[in-house]
């Protein structure tokens, strides 16, 4: 093994690391996602070649396999949870408290936000993080090394300062963001969503899979650091700026207090600005700032001396449950829907609130009439939490969840492990009409004015009986219906006009094919490029896509297979819908290239990647990151490496740079 080898392998790895950074944490990339993916494939060559050269710290091992099971952690320093206060009076007695310990010496105080995700201790041996576990019960939790390691804002090798045993606390959460994300994917797979952000960074953190936790993308902030079995620091402030130094993800919202009054003016502004995070919090943490005090400060059998949790007041309230109804989604989805007697809850009245599906409703063995407990979470519709069974009298009636669609009337079945009833008539107007405006979604054909309510209107009045019939509406048609003048006729016709330019990628999320969201669709349309193609496609040839799994090849297939979903798209071709990619992408098709599959080794001379990768793709062909037997081609550049070996291995046909600037001029 040459040096030369090793030093870019330590490149390499400082690079990825830099990078992830720049992305992950302050937002500021340098390069496209394909070069950060090359760079690491390069690694992943590398190690591979040399084995061992793998350390526990290379941005490779940050995603491994399956765990057969979670083994207990025992903490050195328990991980002891906070009292609360829940009114300023109580925080105010804790700091008068604190200055009653202290004696007349100076306090300082540390005010930082309350994420509400779960407590997590990294350890770190000589710099490299060796153990992760979560908090458990104080005193022992859950191993979860490899799970912590696919959360990016968690440094694998410290940088700067580094003892022989770091012990890095920090708290693992969920952005609102991906929560929903999440959310959106576990519903269109017709499988059970999570209640909030923090049951669901919870239930991740301790999956036994480590590649799903890698792709929920799980977030930590870090706030605080043990050296040994003592704090690192003489104050708790120094630990953030160590953190950072360090490239860890300091939550910037902090402030050092010299009192009461400071706290005070911390604890009401980050309240005005909570709705403006992307990410849950309950409250405040107030630490004394001196680690010598908290020493002296000492803990009771249950939390320390020397810190509190300031509680937000409830976002939670008691109201009745008046009555159950049923809402009916674009994919034939029964949703429970709580009708509330209206209450005041984070400064709107509610009158609804999510039951989630008639699993959930029998989980908290509801019943109409009931008083209920509810939360207001975010922008997050409100949830029901639980049923306050000493309010009941005896006139609370149950529910029965229908097993035929409320609208319809068609029977409403649940698949074998799926979590939602679904109505089974594909002309059901419920369903229609949420197809519509999915179509019309900024994300798919993007039709501005095509609201809720004229929607309504359009199916009511048999106007539209599918998304076709949108592209023959005309202007006296629009401009008769109540509340719609002229020019808001004039404009919606426009706009449906526009939208029939939109591209394949939005068609392919508008149809509505289940499975296939904006991703998908993305994936689809890049590796096709044209309707037909995807139509005339076999489940093998959309299941040998890598990033195509089978239940969304076989979900592509049997939707092109329905005589009605093929006139539909016949429909729309005549209406003008654009339906293969736009002209300049698809000026360059190749029948060398289309559907076949690249992949891109070594220095080119006269092409970055992305510029490689484009002219591929711009002619039809598909870039991978990786060489297989379902490998195309294989471009190599000067020092191509293992690659360019396991291509020949394999029979790969190799193409110099000279052959591939011919190829696509």
């Amino acid at each position: 093994m040459s040096s030369k080898i090793q030093s870019e392998i330590e490149g390499l790895r400082a690079e990825i690391e830099r990078h992830n950074e720049l992305y992950y944490q302050k937002a500021e990339p340098e390069i496209s996602d394909y070069e950060f993916d090359m760079m690491l494939e390069r690694l992943r060559a590398l190690e591979a070649e040399h084995p061992e050269l793998i350390t526990p710290d290379s941005p490779t091992q940050r995603v491994g396999g399956k765990a057969d099971s979670l083994r207990p952690f025992k903490h050195t320093v328990p991980l002891m949870s906070l009292d609360n206060s829940y009114s300023l009076d109580e925080l105010k007695a804790f700091t008068e408290r604190c200055e009653k310990l202290a004696e007349g010496r100076r306090l300082e105080y540390v005010a930082e936000l309350k994420i509400d995700g779960l407590s997590v201790s990294l350890h770190y041996e000589n710099g490299i993080l060796m153990t992760a576990a979560t908090r458990g019960d104080g005193q022992t939790g859950d191993e979860v090394t490899q799970n912590a390691k696919t959360i990016r804002t968690v440094p694998l090798r410290l940088k700067t300062d580094a003892p022989q045993h770091a012990e890095v606390r920090g708290e693992v959460f969920l952005s609102r963001s991906q929560f929903a994300r999440i959310n959106a994917e576990l519903e269109m797979q017709g499988e059970k969503t999570f209640a909030n952000p923090r049951n669901c960074a919870s239930g991740t953190l301790r999956m036994l899979d480590s590649q799903i936790v890698a792709s929920r993308r799980l977030d930590m902030f870090p706030y605080d650091v043990i050296r040994g079995n003592q704090k690192m620091f003489a104050t708790h402030w120094e630990n953030f700026e160590w953190l950072d130094r360090n490239g860890f993800n300091v939550n910037p919202n902090r402030a050092l207090c010299s009192g009461f009054d400071d706290l005070v003016a911390f604890i009401n502004e980050m309240e005005t600005h909570r709705d403006a995070l992307d990410y849950e919090i309950d409250g405040v943490v107030v630490k004394v700032n001196s680690t010598a005090l908290q020493e002296e400060f000492g803990a009771t059998t249950k939390a320390p001396r020397w810190a509190i949790a300031y509680k937000y007041p409830a976002r939670k309230a008691t109201t009745k449950l008046l009555a159950i109804t049923i809402q009916v989604g674009r994919t034939g989805a029964l949703t429970p829907v709580a009708n509330l007697e209206p209450v005041l809850l984070a400064g709107s009245t509610v009158a609804r609130a999510s039951l989630h599906n008639e699993d959930e409703i029998k989980r908290l063995g509801i019943r109409i009439g009931d008083t209920v407990e509810i939360e207001k979470s975010g922008e997050i519709i409100p949830q029901v939490l639980g049923v306050v069974e000493a309010k009941r009298d005896g006139t609370e009636t149950g529910f029965e969840f229908p097993t035929v669609c409320p609208v319809c009337g068609s029977p409403a079945v649940r698949p074998e492990g799926e979590a939602v009833r679904r109505c089974t008539n594909p002309d059901c107007p419920a369903k229609l009409k949420a197809r519509i405006q999915y179509f019309a979604s900024r994300k798919a054909m993007d039709i501005e004015g095509l609201g809720e309510v004229l929607v309504e209107t359009l199916v009511d009045k048999e106007m539209v009986r599918d998304v076709a019939d949108l592209y023959s509406l005309k202007l006296e048609d629009i401009a008769a219906l109540e509340r719609m003048a002229e020019k808001s006729g004039t404009n919606l016709i426009e706009q449906i006009e526009a939208s029939k330019s939109r591209g394949l990628q939005r068609l392919l999320y508008g149809i509505d094919i289940r499975h296939v969201g904006e991703r998908y669709a993305k994936i689809l349309a890049g590796n096709f490029r044209s309707i037909d193609r995807i139509a005339a496609a076999s489940v093998e040839e959309l299941d040998d896509i890598p990033e195509i799994g089978l239940a969304v090849a076989e979900s592509v297939y049997s939707w092109f297979r329905d005589a009605k979903n093929i006139e539909l798209v016949e429909r729309l071709k005549a209406a003008g819908v654009h339906v293969e990619m736009d002209a300049s992408s698809t000026a360059a098709l190749d029948e060398r290239f289309i559907g076949k599959t690249f992949v891109l080794t070594g220095k080119l001379e006269n092409y970055t990647r992305d510029e490689a990768a484009k002219l591929i793709e711009d002619r039809g062909g598909r870039v991978s990151s990786s060489v297989s037997k379902k490998t195309d081609y294989v471009v190599a550049g000067s020092d191509a490496g293992s690659k360019l070996t396991k291509a020949e291995s394999l029979g790969v046909a190799v193409l110099n740079e000279a052959e591939f600037a011919k190829m696509v001029s």
